[in-house]
């Protein structure tokens, strides 16, 4: 497996980059997802927060506390991917394909990075308030809600109609948009998911 490029994680001290810490909570949205995962959590249990942007995963995690310990990031993104391998509305297998094989030795890279950090019997289950995660999750048939879960299964049962759609379904059959962005962003979703590794992805609205 090749490892073209490493992802960017970084262990923020509280005491010596408590300003940055801050500075960050305003701008990023996968700590403002941690935070709010940190909220909702199990005291003491490790929380994550996750950011699938056009061009660039970002992800945030820590042991209760007020601000992300470790931070990810990660060049991938639903327009980053659609740009470097589709070269049509929808994506044809091969290239899928290759864009499976792509993403997922990035995502190698960074799962990783994140080994060893979950105590045993802890999973990583992140949250995340990104609009088109929320699209994907209104496509795949998760009812609309303050808190919307989207199962590893049911991401997968989407991925496999965009597949068969990239086969030659049409994609109105299917409930599926034609384009490009929305099967890159599911891809990134679904290596993510099968890969870093996480079952469930909880959707909530941006604080």
């Amino acid at each position: 497996m090749n490892h073209p490029s490493s992802p960017s994680l970084s262990a923020l001290p509280a005491a010596s980059a408590q300003a940055q810490q801050h500075s960050l909570a305003a701008d990023d949205p996968a700590t403002r997802s941690y935070q709010q995962a940190r909220r909702n959590g199990l005291p003491g249990a490790w929380s994550c927060g996750l950011h699938l942007g056009p061009h660039q995963v970002l992800w945030a995690a820590g042991a209760d506390t007020p601000m992300p310990s470790v931070r990810l990031s990660l060049p991938l993104g639903g327009e980053r991917t659609a740009r470097q391998f589709f070269r049509h509305a929808v994506p044809t297998p091969l290239e899928l394909e290759n864009a499976i094989a792509a993403v997922e030795d990035e995502v190698h890279v960074g799962h990783q990075q994140l080994q060893g950090l979950l105590p045993g019997g802890q999973v990583w289950a992140p949250w995340s308030a990104d609009a088109a995660l929320h699209d994907l999750a209104t496509l795949a048939g998760v009812p609309p809600g303050a808190q919307r879960v989207l199962t590893l299964e049911t991401m997968e049962r989407l991925f496999n109609r965009l597949a068969a759609v990239a086969e030659g379904r049409p994609a109105a059959h299917e409930g599926l948009p034609e384009d490009p962005v929305f099967a890159g962003t599911l891809l990134v979703l679904r290596e993510l998911m099968h890969h870093l590794p996480f079952a469930t992805l909880t959707l909530v609205n941006r604080p």
